[in-house]
């Protein structure tokens, strides 16, 4: 261990009166609600690439963050001892999973060759680190949009050679992600989209998106890996548009190509916003196809038109996000996450420790809160209730198969109209919501 972090004791539960900012006050790792602990539910992951790699750059100015132990190299030494760093501070916060894209943890060299040993020495590192702590892979990932060869895309490059480039890439990635025992391998598309569609051939480049993640499939089999795939949605931001646009885009994608048995998605809340849906809305459309597989953790501000991964504090939006999770009966082998970064002007590196403290105390609470909701079934019970008339006569016929447009004319001929509706309570359930919180 570094011990780079020495002035900082290993994050405790102090509960909601303590005065400590470094504690927790809603997340006791061992507490156990609806049947599980809080640990196994939330399976917290810390994002290897904003911890320890963003510098907290924006478009206006360069990076403002104070990292001593970095020394301005990207060498593999540095890589390796960026690990140790790594691993200290997710020891010291207990968090029980961390997550990485492959060129976050090491360099890239000369060429393929010396980029893909690199990287091998620094998973020996990650490996050792494992051992020591306990801390598992939630998953790994490749960075295929930052080198310039992927100006046009990886997987969907119009350079047949790059789409070559991607594919070794992401077979190294897979391979280390299984040599560390991860629980799983995301799939994002940074690059997979368009800014123009002068120069583009949509349906040609999706065809060939298919085919990167069909060899994916087969490689992924061939090497035993058990890990979950999953294929994470954002709408724009770097191109124009990306095919991995939002939830049902992609649900649609994987069963147009066939892929629908071989990933699942993983959402990120940011994204969600940035495609003009809450969280909540993408998740309910993820669970409802059975395809909720984990999720990035983090908020975005609404002022701000673009991806800025805040970690996330707002017991509203925990609530309604572990609703959803609760109700599928959990994310595992997926997790909680946090995709997230530092503001700019939090530069020091003990901001690190007070930001994931409040994500993993606002899920924590969000936890809470949605597993009382659910435990006294007020609002499972009025949903229920208003969908009643789908239960037994003409609404039991059309869900069984059993109608037909004619039927339905005799039927509504006989009865001459439509039964009342009945108010939708909005107001009555967010006032309800209100009292949990």
């Amino acid at each position: 261990m570094q011990n780079v972090f020495k002035n900082i004791s290993k994050i405790k539960f102090e509960g909601p009166k303590s005065q400590d900012p470094l504690s927790f006050r809603h997340y006791n790792a061992e507490e156990r609600v609806a049947g599980k602990s809080l640990k196994d539910h939330l399976r917290f992951s810390v994002a290897y690439w904003h911890t320890f790699r963003g510098q907290l750059a924006d478009m206006f100015g360069v990076g403002t963050a104070v990292r001593p132990w970095e020394d301005g190299t990207n060498s593999v030494k540095m890589a390796q001892k960026r690990a140790r760093v790594a691993f200290e501070f997710i020891e010291k916060l207990g968090a029980p999973f961390y997550a990485f894209h492959d060129r976050d943890v090491a360099p890239e060299g000369k060429d393929l060759r010396e980029t893909n040993r690199n990287l091998d020495a620094v998973v020996k590192v990650l490996e050792e680190e494992q051992a020591r702590t306990g801390i598992k892979l939630l998953w790994g990932t490749a960075c295929l949009f930052v080198h310039p060869r992927y100006v046009h895309g990886a997987a969907t490059s119009c350079n047949a050679d790059v789409f070559a480039y991607a594919a070794a890439q992401v077979k190294k990635a897979i391979e280390v992600t299984h040599e560390l025992d991860g629980e799983g391998y995301v799939f994002w598309g940074g690059r997979e989209g368009y800014t123009t569609l002068l120069n583009t051939n949509l349906k040609r480049e999706m065809d060939h998106l298919a085919k990167f993640l069909h060899m994916a499939v087969d490689y992924k089999r061939k090497i035993g890996f058990k890990g979950q795939f999953y294929i994470e949605p954002k709408p724009k931001e770097p191109t124009k548009h990306q095919y991995d646009a939002d939830a049902a885009a992609c649900l649609n994608f994987l069963r147009e190509y066939d892929l629908i048995d071989h990933l699942k998605l993983n959402l990120e809340t940011n994204h969600a916003t940035l495609a003009g849906h809450t969280m909540q809305h993408e998740l309910e459309v993820a669970a409802a196809a059975n395809a909720l597989g984990s999720i990035d953790a983090n908020t975005g501000d609404l002022l701000l038109g673009w991806d800025t991964d805040q970690f996330p504090t707002d017991y509203y939006l925990t609530t309604s996000c572990m609703l959803v999770i609760l109700g599928q009966g959990g994310l595992a082998p997926g997790g909680v996450n946090f995709d997230a970064k530092v503001r700019r002007e939090s530069f020091e590196p003990i901001d690190l420790f007070h930001a994931h403290i409040g994500g993993m105390d606002a899920f924590a609470r969000g936890l809470k809160i949605a597993a009382a909701i659910r435990a006294d079934g007020v609002l499972e019970r009025f949903v229920k209730d208003r969908y009643s008339s789908w239960n037994s006569g003409v609404g039991a016929e059309i869900e069984s198969g059993k109608a037909s447009f004619a039927s339905l004319e005799r039927y509504m001929l006989d009865k001459g109209d439509a039964a009342p509706n009945v108010s939708g309570r909005q107001e009555m359930l967010e006032n309800l919501i209100n009292t949990y919180i």
